[in-house]
């Protein structure tokens, strides 16, 4: 499994990749191996400010769905646009086109207190 040493993990398995004061957020290549073929996208909190750890939306498989977590705060400002209509991009590219978020940072911080890849890979057992 991939895991790259230039983004941060949660314990809720999402990553995060700040581009100034902006970040992308997904799940990471074990999330989506565990939930299996991503089958939809739903990120209702558009334009809405959240504090870290809270629920921003859901992303569905063929069996399950699961909740997604923030992993800082900031407001959702889009959902990855190709994910409608293509939400295997998760599946295929969690790191890359299969982002979900991109969410203005309230404090880039907060990302210093995340997992590195080591300590993620820890977490999974790997």
């Amino acid at each position: 499994m991939n895991f790259p040493d230039n983004l941060k993990y949660t314990k809720d398995h999402e990553w995060i990749r700040a581009e100034g004061s902006v970040a992308f957020i997904g799940i990471t290549d074990f999330a989506q191996s565990e939930l299996g073929d991503i089958v939809f996208v739903d990120v209702p909190s558009i334009n809405q400010s959240l504090k870290k750890e809270e629920t921003f939306g859901t992303v569905e498989a063929v069996k399950t769905v699961s909740d997604l977590f923030l992993p800082v705060s900031g407001k959702i400002l889009e959902l990855n646009p190709n994910l409608n209509a293509h939400p295997e991009l998760v599946n295929k590219d969690p790191y890359g086109k299969g982002w979900m978020v991109k969410v203005s940072l309230d404090d880039a911080k907060e990302i210093e207190a995340l997992m590195d890849a080591m300590a993620y890979r820890k977490l999974i057992g790997q």
